[in-house]
């Protein structure tokens, strides 16, 4: 039986009920073999708490983190969780320009960045009016630690916030217009941790082998939060290599990871039943699982992969079930809890039509960040949120994601917004115009891919473009390819008809 804890309502109570009952029981070992108790996690949070109050950070306030994961990364997490401060995590690839938005948009009363990086990024955070900039770094060394190896450990901190206080604030967009701040309550954060923990049946005696990033509600919030609320452990891997990661698995009992993983360690020859035995839970999610994927990893290994379906906006809404079963191709049914529907024109649309995913419950976001327009847009008017996601319904109840009415690409479980890349690429010399689509990749779900028509006379090479766009974005968003052609097909209006480029270029990234 799973930990039942005190309280299943907020994500900061399972801190101190969790220490009651787990004590020096281990909530997150690193693969250096640092090690961070239940206990440990308890006092060490008030402390973190103490320094950022020490900072003037108060309930309500934003706390910006572009940090390299670690267990006091987490700790900042759980402080912030403990006295009302509102996390922002930023993804660690974030360029300058890239970070000068999203600061100037929330306004952080505390930035927290790598030691590294503090130099170049203070001004900018000041600019944006951030208060005050601490560093922390992967080993647990920077400003930060050394404010919290100051603090007193007895510190005040608030009880009793309500559910819908907010709890963090994660930027993502639309295919085009600027990122938009989904705000995720407290409320959101505890419901989706406690309907994961209780259908994927974790327990104190699991151990998740955590690859993921900490700046994504995969990596933060699902994998953590499930875990923390269930007083389970982690093994905190600073990145994901297949290779590392099998041999791992004899020491875990589940693994999350993106479909990226699966296809990585399928490459794996030693990959095998013996070599996954220990493991009772393999959970896939942020992008499409190919059947092929699944089918192929069950042969291998007769464990077949849980995919369910999120978003940033909700966390988790669907998941194939654990003792029925997983349908290769589809997310399963939704949660408890959670409703799903799909409509066409605007109407219900009966089982296996498909048409746009609407969800409503508790998981869902409280809107968009300083954006009353575009939160209004997000909902209808009996509360659901409009995914931007096609799929259908099956007779069963099973969710089946077709595509997606935005052209966002998704590689490698990483959002990449063409309008942003598409910015860029037409800011170089010699770029007439360009087309940023997702195709079909082997390994990454779909590679991000740039068709680009070149001014009159220019000589812009694919080499130069790519240089040039590595130096303004994020390693993931930077295209795997740049294919040049005369001029981009267009509709009767003047829209490039993306559709007709992504089945001119299908085979692209498709082995030999």
């Amino acid at each position: 039986m799973a930990l039942r804890l005190p309280s299943r309502t907020d994500p900061s109570d399972w801190i101190d009920a969790a220490a009651a009952a787990r004590g020096d029981a281990p909530f997150a070992t690193t693969a250096t073999g640092r090690r961070l108790s239940y206990r440990d996690l308890e006092r060490e949070s008030r402390r973190y708490a103490a320094a950022l109050q020490a900072l003037g950070v108060a309930a309500g306030d934003r706390v910006a983190m572009q940090v390299d994961k670690s267990p006091e990364a987490l700790l900042l997490y759980a402080a912030c969780l403990r006295m009302g401060a509102v996390l922002l995590p930023l993804n660690t690839a974030y360029t300058a320009r890239e970070l000068e938005y999203f600061l100037a948009d929330a306004r952080p009363q505390l930035a927290v960045v790598r030691p590294a990086d503090r130099a170049a990024l203070e001004p900018l955070a000041r600019a944006a009016g951030c208060r005050a900039v601490e560093s922390l770094g992967a080993g647990g060394d920077g400003s930060l630690p050394a404010r919290v190896r100051d603090a007193p450990a007895a510190v005040a901190l608030p009880s009793g916030l309500p559910p819908t206080t907010l709890a963090a604030l994660l930027y993502t967009s639309g295919t085009t217009g600027r990122s938009k701040g989904a705000m995720l309550t407290r409320g959101n954060l505890a419901s989706n941790a406690v309907a994961l923990a209780d259908c994927w049946h974790f327990t104190e005696r699991d151990v998740l082998l955590h690859a993921l990033p900490l700046f994504h509600v995969h990596g933060l919030f699902i994998s953590i939060n499930t875990v923390l609320a269930a007083g389970a452990s982690l093994l905190l891997l600073d990145r994901f290599d297949a290779s590392d990661v099998l041999g791992r698995l004899g020491s875990v009992s589940v693994l999350m990871g993106v479909p990226t993983y699966y296809t990585r360690l399928l490459a794996e020859p030693a990959l095998s039943r013996a070599a996954t035995a220990g493991v009772r839970l393999f959970v896939s999610g942020s992008a499409p699982l190919l059947a092929e994927t699944q089918r192929e990893f069950a042969a291998r290994t007769g464990h077949t992969i849980l995919e369910r379906y999120g978003m940033t906006e909700t966390l988790v809404n669907a998941s194939n079930p654990y003792d029925a079963t997983r349908l290769p191709g589809s997310v399963g049914p939704p949660l408890p809890g959670v409703e799903i529907r799909v409509t066409a024109a605007g109407t219900a649309a009966p089982p296996g039509t498909v048409g746009m995913l609407e969800v409503r419950g508790p998981n869902v976001c409280a809107g968009y960040w300083n954006d009353p327009a575009k939160s209004a847009e997000a909902f209808t008017a009996d509360g659901y949120f409009v995914t931007g996601d096609l799929g259908s319904i099956d007779a069963a109840g099973y969710v089946h994601i077709v595509g997606r009415a935005k052209d966002l690409v998704i590689s490698g479980g990483y959002n990449v917004y063409p309008k942003e890349v598409e910015v860029e690429l037409d800011a170089l010399p010699g770029v007439l115009e360009s087309a940023v689509i997702g195709i079909p990749h082997p390994d990454l779900g779909e590679g991000v891919t740039a068709v680009v028509v070149r001014a009159p006379g220019a000589t812009l090479t694919e080499a130069e473009a790519l240089a040039a766009l590595g130096t303004c974005l994020a390693r993931y968003k930077v295209p795997r390819r740049v294919l040049f052609v005369d001029e981009l097909p267009r509709n009767s209006m003047g829209k490039v008809q993306k559709v007709l480029l992504r089945q001119a270029h299908a085979t692209l990234y498709a082995p030999a």
